[in-house]
């Protein structure tokens, strides 16, 4: 296995509910970060096109039959990516063609329903991803639910790399399913990083003894609105703009605060959570000690107890429907 890696942490925001224009702004920043030596580059949750932040603050965003909400989630189903559309394709070149792992947190786009996914594109052309397995509360409204089809590690240079997304970390049996494959790097993605989920993140590098990267975004009222506004055409589009302006704080405020850090196995930080700022994070892992907490822990191995507890994944792909011929 390669023993050292340099990561980065995007917690920077796209431009908000536009995929042309957030697909630019991602390529800058992984051309940025590699040339600082980045081996892999992590974006927060639903980073492409922009974390559903107003299902959590705006007070009409769930009301029945509402136009601005329907129009706002038409926009952003135009503004998902989908497997092989020039956005993905984009991603998977700039992967190979700077020798680096771009993991992407996107809302994707199935048929016609939503899914909150990581994508892994690796170095060598080929793409992995997780569908987040529960949308969690107000979520609902808008994405569909993974299943055990897409809960891979993928390897590069011998390095284990998973992830979960936001309360997955929080289901036990998710845990450990990832941990049973033996990551090196675990990512945590957030739309922000709060102390609740800080928590998490370290409890997960010590139950897994592998290094968490825990990514979270930042994101104003005004990015949000000046996004938004670049893909509406017509005045139907725009009434979507209602829901972000009923937002109840000020337009400069950060709805998003960030919070990414890097945390040791240990549970101790690399780097300390960094709030109220965008930030390109890179650093140094040393993989060469991962081992050393195996001592006293390993919960896929000594510590698992298989003839007390068991879990079966079902990792078949689900479908309401199956057409025989």
């Amino acid at each position: 296995m390669q023993q050292k890696i340099t990561v980065a942490l995007i917690q920077q925001p796209p431009v908000f509910m536009n995929a042309k224009a957030s697909t630019a702004k991602a390529l800058e920043f992984i051309k940025e970060v590699t040339e600082q030596g980045a081996q892999l580059i992590v974006f927060p949750e639903t980073w492409f096109p922009g974390y559903p932040v107003w299902l959590d603050y705006s007070p009409n965003a769930a009301l029945w039959d509402h136009p601005p909400a329907k129009a706002l989630f038409r926009l952003l189903m135009a503004n998902c990516i989908q497997i092989d559309d020039k956005h993905y394709q984009a991603f998977s070149k700039a992967a190979e063609e700077n020798n680096c792992t771009i993991v992407m947190g996107a809302q994707e786009r199935v048929g016609r329903s939503i899914y909150n996914t990581i994508f892994y594109f690796l170095p060598n052309g080929t793409v992995d991803k997780h569908r987040k397995l529960m949308p969690t509360y107000t979520e609902r409204l808008i994405w569909a639910y993974g299943d055990g089809s897409t809960l891979p590690v993928v390897e590069v240079d011998g390095i284990r790399i998973g992830g979960l997304i936001c309360w997955e970390h929080w289901m036990p049996l998710a845990r450990a399913a990832m941990q049973q494959q033996q990551e090196h790097i675990h990512i945590a993605q957030w739309p922000m990083v709060k102390s609740a989920n800080l928590i998490a993140s370290q409890s997960y590098a010590f139950e897994a003894q592998c290094y968490v990267l825990a990514v979270g975004c930042t994101l104003t009222k005004q990015q949000m609105l000046d996004g938004l506004s670049t893909v509406c055409e017509t005045d139907e589009d725009r009434t979507g703009l209602e829901i972000f302006e009923q937002i109840p704080i000020e337009n400069e405020a950060l709805i998003l605060k960030g919070g990414s850090a890097i945390i040791h196995p240990d549970t101790s930080f690399l780097i300390e959570p960094i709030y109220n700022s965008t930030e390109l994070i890179v650093q140094e892992l040393d993989l060469s000690k991962l081992s050393e907490g195996n001592l006293f822990l390993d919960t896929a191995g000594h510590y698992s107890r298989p003839d007390v507890f068991t879990l079966t994944v079902d990792a078949r792909p689900k479908s309401n429907i199956t057409f025989e011929h």
